[in-house]
């Protein structure tokens, strides 16, 4: 019986990893599990993150700091780790541990930044099968994630239909829409035109500060919905809008939660790593492996599957997930589409328990 490790481990692989678009030279694959793994190796679940999480979904014994699913994931939770074995992959091309453009090229001793090929989910997915091979997981029991992690577990039941039985796709998608596509380019930009940046050779210590704080300001925006924004924030004034704030500084309570969002992101995220894995969400696209999103999903061999959608969500819309829903039924015989009224937008599969708990729950 496996069971979980000692927090963050590191999977060094030795040779060539090929991707869709180039290629690395032993990469490290960094993941967390919980959880232990029964005899019939037929409990393990396989959960792939969002763009800027690292692999600590839950607390754990070893690393008792809360992870960022810390009220879905755990003992009697509705991923419950005493019947489950779970394992989350930190994604290729992040900075918490996975090989990245941070990360040193072996091949020339210096650090990858603009030299890492280009990324795509499925490489992502590809290195987390990896992962699975040295835990000697032949099947998993469901793969999950949510928002770029949803795009990747539709990745890997793609590429390794006998891998998975089941698939929980949250606030996700088989593509994504130009508009989607447009706001991320907006925040890659906003990266690439900080003179700090310098076309990606840039102090690790200082980087582009200014580009990542607008990049996360813009993405925080977007995460959540005006619903919202109306309801917490309405017109309150900034409480402590500084005498020495230039004109045009801080004036309501909203700015200043950006603000703060933005000056926490900056420096715990790598600029590069950031540009790369936004890139692959856009990049990513079910047609690519069939010629049509209908002939793409006809390569899973899924005995269920879950698409959980929030009508609130800009990124992904709620016709989106009803639209991948709809597309899986052709080819998965037990497709369930969940459709909540949360407010709080594309980040609600985060905040908003009372709904995705009961849901995620009663799918296992």
């Amino acid at each position: 019986m496996l069971k979980s490790m000692p927090a963050l481990q590191k999977l060094e692989t030795d040779g060539v990893f090929q991707m869709r678009r180039g290629r690395l030279s032993s990469p490290t694959f960094a993941y967390e599990t919980w959880g232990s793994l029964n005899a019939a190796a037929d409990n393990a679940l396989l959960i792939f993150t969002g763009l800027s999480p690292s692999a600590h979904v839950a607390s754990s014994v070893a690393d008792p700091s809360s992870g960022w699913w810390e009220d879905m994931v755990g003992p009697d939770k509705p991923i419950d780790t005493d019947r489950f074995f779970v394992v989350c992959v930190n994604s290729l091309g992040s900075c918490f541990g996975s090989t990245g453009p941070a990360s040193i090229n072996p091949d020339t001793g210096d650090y990858y930044r603009l030299d890492f090929p280009v990324l795509c989910l499925e490489d992502v997915a590809k290195g987390a099968a990896l992962i699975l091979d040295h835990l000697r997981i032949e099947k998993l029991h469901t793969v999950i994630g949510a928002s770029m992690g949803g795009m990747t577990a539709l990745a890997f039941a793609l590429l390794y239909p006998a891998r998975a039985r089941a698939l929980v796709s949250i606030s996700s998608a088989a593509r994504s829409l130009p508009f989607s596509i447009a706001l991320r380019s907006l925040q890659r930009e906003l990266i690439r035109k900080d003179p700090a940046w310098e076309h990606g050779r840039y102090d690790f210590s200082q980087g582009p500060t200014s580009g990542m704080r607008l990049a996360r300001k813009l993405g925080m925006i977007t995460y959540r919905s005006a619903d919202e924004w109306a309801e917490r924030f309405g017109r309150e004034r900034a409480s402590d809008p500084g005498a020495e704030d230039p004109p045009f500084g801080i004036d309501f309570e909203v700015e200043s939660y950006l603000e703060a969002h933005a000056n926490r992101f900056v420096g715990t995220f790598d600029a590069n790593c950031y540009l790369y894995l936004s890139r692959a969400m856009d990049l990513f696209d079910v047609a690519d492996h069939g010629g049509s999103v209908d002939q793409g999903l006809s390569r899973v061999a899924l005995e269920r599957a879950l698409v959980i959608g929030v009508e609130t969500d800009l990124l992904f819309p709620i016709e989106q997930q009803e639209a991948l829903a709809i597309g899986l039924q052709a080819h998965v015989s037990d497709v369930s589409f969940r459709r909540l009224s949360s407010i709080q937008g594309h980040d609600s599969f985060l905040v908003d328990m009372d709904r995705f708990r009961p849901a995620i729950a009663s799918f296992f």
